[in-house]
């Protein structure tokens, strides 16, 4: 057993909600809760959202510490913006298969075979990747800055070749497409959502656009995980199916307690295969003590962070239409 108390029998009987408690306020932290958290994490965060919005939520506090419960790329996001701020991950293994499917090393060497494209690179990547990108886009501001970009300018879109893809249908851009998948909304069946369609035949779908064609192409509502919960507020009918990792369901049922919310299934229809297991990571104990040891520690040098923030910088510039189409172009 850890001699300052690890997980183990030491944390028998903490009563860990009071104890979180206690030390966000002693150490003057924000708690933030990605949608795909645990209910019980979601419950006790300060802020409860999709990554970017929480990294500028807490980046507008007077926090000393960030407690990001999300994954990695997220807590990195969140360093970028504040530098000043600790920002602890409750488990540094939290990853995400986006972010493993695109090395920078290999990115890099993508880029530098084509030097006449720009890189727009999904927010679900690393520090490092987005370094190498122009500008960074989220599923909701995705189709806003492509749509400023000139026809003519050759593109990458990395890491989310489904993502990417949705993309290329939908505004008609060719794109080349890094070849990465998300393995939560890769593990829908199309087999299984049809015979859910059938068995509810009223009830629309809503799909993340990291959902393969064959998903998406299914669906009555496409968008960013805030945007789902969005439309289930809104839709007709009180039956919804949702394409993505089901902790979101948890926001829609606080919202509206009235409909019926079904996560769409995986390939034997009923597998967990769609909760994210990079996700899962992060528990009560694990948050503890984050906030008691103020460890595990997001680090990054001040020269990749700079970096790394311009791409970033780019997107909320152009999401908010103060970036005009000869501002755009490939890297010198």
């Amino acid at each position: 057993m850890d001699a300052r108390g690890g997980i183990g029998g030491s944390l028998k009987g903490l009563d860990l909600r009071a104890e979180i408690d206690r030390l966000r306020k002693e150490r003057n932290a924000v708690i933030l809760g990605h949608y795909y958290q645990k209910p019980e994490i979601q419950d006790l965060s300060d802020f409860v959202g999709d990554s970017l919005e929480l990294s500028r939520k807490a980046a507008e506090t007077d926090a000393d510490v960030i407690a990001f419960c999300g994954v990695r790329f997220m807590a990195e996001t969140a360093k970028i913006l504040s530098p000043q701020k600790i920002v602890v991950l409750p488990d540094m293994d939290a990853g995400c298969s986006l972010e493993d499917s695109c090395p920078p090393a290999q990115f890099k060497a993508f880029r530098e075979a084509h030097p006449d494209h720009i890189a727009l690179s999904y927010i679900n990547c690393s520090a490092e990747v987005k370094a190498l990108s122009d500008i960074i886009v989220t599923s909701s501001s995705a189709e806003k800055i492509l749509a400023q970009i000139p026809k003519e300018q050759k593109i990458i879109f990395g890491p989310d070749k489904h993502l990417g893809g949705y993309l290329k249908r939908k505004l008609g851009r060719d794109m080349l497409l890094w070849p990465g998948v998300c393995i939560v909304h890769e593990s829908f069946s199309e087999t299984e959502l049809l015979k859910l369609k059938a068995q509810y035949p009223d009830a629309p779908v809503a799909a993340h656009p990291e959902c393969p064609p064959y998903i998406v192409d299914h669906a009555d509502y496409v968008g960013s995980t805030s945007g789902i919960l969005d439309f289930s507020k809104t839709m007709p009918g009180d039956t919804l199916i949702v394409a993505t990792e089901p902790h979101i369901i948890h926001q829609m049922q606080k919202a509206v307690p009235d409909k019926n919310f079904i996560g769409a299934p995986g390939a034997d229809g009923n597998c967990n295969c769609n909760i994210c297991p990079y996700m899962a990571l992060n528990t009560m104990e694990k948050l503890y003590l984050a906030l008691r040891d103020l460890e595990p520690r997001i680090e990054m040098e001040e020269g990749l962070r700079l970096q790394a923030k311009k791409s970033l910088d780019r997107m909320l510039e152009m999401a908010s239409g103060t970036v005009g189409q000869g501002d755009i172009g490939a890297r010198q």
